[in-house]
């Protein structure tokens, strides 16, 4: 099995094997909704990016599921009215994304329940779980994710999903703090830009877990 370190792959110690246990992994996917997915100008947070990962992570989700591997599926999901957020203590991302994107006419409606913002663009089976209580930029924050992953008993988490340099990154170093062991598929994930994506998975690598490619993964699953 090989992993990214600082962006050069080199093949890992037999040590590392217990990152690789099926039945100590679960999968957590990030925020693959309409509201960053949606090629609509009315786009509430626009990932474009994250489009080219669709099919890659259904088939991802699906070989994980053959090994009985949980998929949980992650997304904000904000009140009506916007108490949570922009009549409330607004998110620092409203304020200073759009300096660098240029202004976000429908950023207001961002998930907003009961809107289709929130609908998952990836496919969802029966048996997976979801945790739609996120508010900010980490799964963790304010939801149950970490009281369901001590219930299901898994303590390695495989992250993909939007956005590798936002909430990906975030979750990473909220799993990692947790104790959790992280992996991240670097071909499952998309942020802001190449360039940005290739820094989040350059820290992800130096300080918080493993950096590796999705197929091999499979691979070494079904070797152990």
């Amino acid at each position: 099995m090989h992993a990214y370190f600082y962006g050069a792959k080199k093949k890992l110690p037999k040590d590392f094997d217990d990152y690789f246990m099926a039945q100590d992994t679960v999968i957590v996917e990030m925020d693959m909704c309409r509201g960053h997915l949606d090629e609509n100008p009315d786009v509430t947070c626009p990932c474009p990016r994250g489009r080219e990962i669709l099919e890659p992570v259904n088939r991802f989700n699906q070989e994980a599921r053959k090994l009985k591997i949980p998929v949980i599926h992650v997304r904000a999901v904000n009140r009506k009215g916007g108490v949570d957020d922009v009549q409330g203590n607004i998110a620092a991302w409203r304020r200073v994304f759009p300096m660098t994107v240029g202004p976000i006419p429908n950023a207001a409606m961002h998930n907003i329940e009961g809107s289709k913002w929130c609908d998952f663009m990836v496919d969802v089976k029966e048996e997976d779980l979801t945790v739609s209580s996120k508010k900010r930029l980490s799964a963790f924050y304010p939801t149950d994710l970490e009281f369901l992953l001590r219930n299901l008993k898994r303590n390695t988490l495989v992250i993909t999903g939007l956005m590798t340099d936002c909430c990906v990154l975030n979750t990473s170093f909220d799993g990692s703090n947790r104790g959790f062991k992280v992996i991240v598929p670097q071909d499952l994930t998309r942020g802001f830009s190449p360039e940005m994506e290739d820094g989040a998975l350059k820290i992800i690598s130096l300080h918080l877990g493993l950096v590796v490619e999705s197929q091999e993964l499979v691979r070494k699953w079904r070797m152990m």
